[in-house]
Parts: C-alpha cells; structure tokens; sequence
C-alpha cells in the first residue's frame, strides 16, 4: 500500500483533492466574516469583490503551495495549510483595524475598486510571507 501512496499521480491528486475541500472552507469562513455575499456580488458585476475574492483565492492557494512544497504528508500539509489561512484570516483583520477613516467591506461593497486592489494585494502578499516560513 505504500508503493500507492508514494505515486506521484496519487500524491497530486490527494493534494489538489484536499485543497479543493480547504478551500471552499476557507471561503465559506471569508463569507461569514464579509458583511458583503462575495458570490452575489460577483454575479452583479462588482469588480472590486471580485479583485478581494480572487486575491483571497491565490493566497490561501499559495500558502498550500508551499505547504505542499516543504512538507512530506497530507496531514503536515493540511496542518500548515491551516495555520496558514488563519494568518490570512488574521491579516485581514489587522487591514480593516488600520483603516480607521472607512471600513473594507463597507468599500468594497460599494465597488470601490481602489480598496478592492489593495485588499487582493494585501492577500497575496501576506500569502507569500507566510507561505516562506514554513519549513519541513
């Protein structure tokens, strides 16, 4: 059985698999936390929510893709991809307390697009940051 999981193919696919799963958590967890509905308001053409979604999108994917880069098993990846989002999650909070003269979401629902690129900026970047320290 171990010769199946050391395949290259089913690695990819056990990986690609959980962070799919993750994933849609974590955004589920991103829409509990917006006062804004992410996919609503993408329906309805708002491209600020969608440049905030999207960066959302690329750092949770790539802070899994350097746990999966560092870390031999599933579940050390898991692990680290978790601790990962939270910083994330927590990086977003310190955004809206640094902003004291308007509020993020308050922003972004409106469309501005200015804010929007920030926060996707800020996602992504954060996302690398985090992603670098994890180690094996």
């Amino acid at each position: 059985m171990n010769h199946f999981w050391e395949n290259e193919f089913v690695k990819t696919a056990a990986n690609y698999s959980v962070v799919i799963l993750c994933m849609i958590v974590f955004l589920s967890v991103f829409e509990l936390v917006t006062k804004y509905k992410n996919w609503d308001e993408i329906k309805n053409g708002n491209i600020a929510v969608a440049m905030a979604t999207g960066g959302k999108i690329f750092g949770i994917a790539n802070i899994f893709r350097f746990s999966i880069q560092h870390h031999d098993n599933l579940i050390t990846t898991i692990g680290w991809g978790i601790f990962g989002f939270f910083l994330l999650l927590v990086g977003y909070f310190i955004y809206e307390f640094l902003t004291p003269k308007f509020k993020i979401d308050e922003e972004i629902e409106k469309d501005n697009r200015a804010v929007g690129f920030i926060s996707m900026m800020i996602s992504i970047g954060l996302s690398y940051v985090i992603g670098a320290s994890f180690m094996q």
